[in-house]
């Protein structure tokens, strides 16, 4: 992992499966796991081992089983 980085989420969740990384719920999922800030808006500042983004995308952030 790079480091922290920016994510600005899209304004609406399309619900595909699995959703996209740029999706508000998948961002959401990370901020309750602790995972990911939220700074703003629609902006958030991510900063989760790419396992943790996978899950997240799947999965309830209550799975996300990654400890940080």
């Amino acid at each position: 992992m790079a480091g922290p980085h920016a994510l600005k989420v899209k304004k609406r969740c399309c619900k595909s499966d699995p959703r996209c990384r740029k999706c508000p719920v998948v961002a959401k999922r990370l901020a309750s796991a602790g995972l990911a800030e939220r700074t703003g808006p629609r902006t958030y500042v991510v900063d989760a081992p790419k396992k943790a983004i996978k899950r997240a995308r799947r999965f309830k952030a209550a799975k996300l089983g990654v400890s940080h």
